[in-house]
């Protein structure tokens, strides 16, 4: 059993800014990323929101960057991934897939949220080529462009009424003519001229070479397939949390998988911190992320040093 300071797990924005806090507090932090560290903004090809980049950087460019970085501080990486997460106070034990033990002071989840995809034939093509999980990110690449928006919650009525401001059509698309939206929100995409409900209907297919060129949609009580033209389509049906991990743990999680952390990043478990899209419930932002990781990686490194 290996014994560390402080094992983070995830190497997205938020796992790599804890590490970085953690370190120059002189704690000696482990990041288990995984086999393919990075999280999302791996399949991201062009980030223009992160702040201190003139012109947009690309999702494996911002995170090779934070990995490098990292090692010149003298982060450790190991590519193992934690299967699970055990004690009720420090020192946790934590167990790989392949059944190797760390023994660590403190904890810092920090392993993200994946996408909900539509599940389409050849949707993986057009991811970052027309086809987003988050309007935030790429909805300015669609001035000018019609957009079509799946789902029928808060998310996707807050993304179509976001993209409607630099879009000139947006039609946004729901299996049902029933909504989980708030009733504010959906009057006030009722009422905006540039939205279109397309209702009781489910995408189908995707059109296009290599970009996004339109969807097949199909209406679930007709049959009737129907096509729509546009550049881009914004999936906002959810996020699974990649919290499996935890579920027998004594961290505390909500019914969504989210882990339930306070404003300092604390679980119910003193000593285990989570920050980024595995504790965030709004924004899912790769520069809030490094926000969080960053108090995540402050409270860890100074609960170790009060416990040395």
């Amino acid at each position: 059993m290996k014994e560390v300071d402080l094992l983070i797990i995830g190497a997205g924005p938020a796992g790599c800014s804890a590490a970085i806090y953690a370190v120059r507090a002189g704690v000696k932090p482990v990041i288990a990323g995984g086999a393919v560290p990075g999280g999302q903004l791996l399949t991201t090809p062009d980030i223009e929101n992160y702040a201190g980049f003139v012109n947009p950087v690309g999702g494996f460019e911002l995170m090779d960057n934070m990995h490098k970085q990292c090692k010149r501080l003298g982060v450790e990486f190991t590519p193992e991934e934690i299967a699970k997460v055990e004690g009720e106070k420090s020192p946790f034990t934590l167990t790989t897939t392949d059944g190797k033990q760390y023994l660590a002071k403190s904890v810092v989840v920090a392993t993200g949220a994946k996408a909900r995809w539509l599940g389409l034939p050849g949707e993986e093509k057009f991811i970052g080529r027309g086809l987003s999980a988050c309007a935030t990110c790429d909805g300015f690449f669609m001035r000018g462009k019609t957009v079509c928006v799946v789902g029928g919650g808060n998310t996707a009525f807050e993304d179509a009424l976001f993209l409607s401001q630099f879009c000139p059509e947006v039609n946004l698309i729901h299996r049902r003519d029933a909504f989980r939206a708030d009733q504010v929100t959906v009057e006030k995409v009722k009422a905006n001229p540039k939205i279109k409900l397309v209702l009781n209907s489910v995408p189908v297919e995707l059109l296009g070479g290599e970009t996004l060129e339109g969807v097949k949609v199909k209406n679930v009580q007709t049959g009737e397939i129907s096509q729509i033209s546009c550049s881009g389509v914004f999936v906002a049906i959810g996020a699974e949390p990649q919290t499996a991990f935890l579920k027998d743990s004594l961290v505390a999680l909500a019914d969504n998988g989210l882990v339930l952390a306070d404003e300092r990043t604390h679980t119910t478990i003193e000593g285990i911190f989570a920050a980024g899209d595995c504790a965030d419930k709004h924004y899912r932002q790769a520069i809030i992320a490094a926000g969080n990781g960053a108090k995540a990686g402050i409270e860890a490194a100074a609960f170790v040093n009060l416990h040395r």
